[in-house]
């Protein structure tokens, strides 16, 4: 008998109140390796709770979350980045005056010394950016002089370079033009490619129905359906979005 394979990331029941407000209520979710899960829903849908949840930045009031079936408990950020959660926000939290590479090393700059170790970290910035096939002049080159959609890329990098396996993106081309928007795509299917799972919430209906192996909606702090991309419409899925579908 074929062995089944354990999702890279479930959630079961997971719920999460702020005070008189429930922000997730009895939420699972479901990440395959090599597979892209698309999370969408209205303003105040979840959302955003779900993905700071994950990443370890708020803690579930009930719930489990397992990481390759071993579940897992985060006390803050750097919890869910060692168990191999990478959360690139939308804000990307770049610092723009520093150039590529030391963004690259960020909280974990190499040392030759007492110095940083400058060309370790251009040298190993080059060939990670290479590998992600990344288009940026030079790795000396300040992040505030990229564009936006270089900007986006090199977040994304600095997150896999941490060694996370699990992508999570917060609206991945949301400042995006549409040249950007097909350079960014290109390189979140590079991620699925790689076998990582990757999980992203946009409201961009076009990009998830391009990306997206499975589609997840979320309304009200709940699941309202999770669809195969294959298998639903953008109607459907609008309907789950708005509450006019049942799941």
């Amino acid at each position: 008998m074929d062995e089944v394979a354990v999702p890279a990331l479930h959630l079961r029941g997971v719920t999460k109140t702020f005070g008189h407000v429930t922000a997730l209520d009895d939420v699972s979710l479901t990440a395959e390796a090599g597979q892209i899960l698309a999370v969408v829903g209205d303003n105040g849908a979840g959302k955003s709770s779900l993905i700071r949840t994950i990443s370890g930045v708020y803690r579930p009031d009930a719930g489990e979350i397992l990481v390759d079936g071993v579940t897992k408990t985060f006390q803050k950020p750097s919890d869910a980045r060692a168990a191999g959660i990478a959360t690139v926000f939308q804000d990307l939290a770049l610092v723009e005056v520093l150039d590529v590479a030391t963004n690259m090393f960020l909280g974990q700059v190499p040392r030759r010394g007492p110095f940083a170790d400058r060309k370790r970290m251009e040298r190993e910035a080059r060939t990670f950016l290479d590998d992600l096939k990344v288009t940026v002049g030079s790795v000396r080159s300040e992040v505030g002089m990229l564009s936006g959609g270089q900007r986006q890329m090199i977040a994304i990098a600095r997150a896999i370079r941490t060694g996370g396996n699990i992508v999570l993106l917060d609206e991945p081309t949301a400042a995006l033009g549409v040249r950007e928007t097909a350079q960014a795509a290109e390189m979140i299917e590079g991620l699925k490619s790689r076998g990582n799972a990757v999980i992203i919430v946009s409201h961009d209906m076009s990009l998830v129905f391009d990306l997206a192996d499975r589609i997840q909606v979320m309304r009200l702090g709940r699941v309202a359906g999770v669809r195969d991309k294959a298998a639903t419409t953008r109607d459907e899925i609008i309907g789950l979005i708005t509450g006019s579908i049942s799941a």
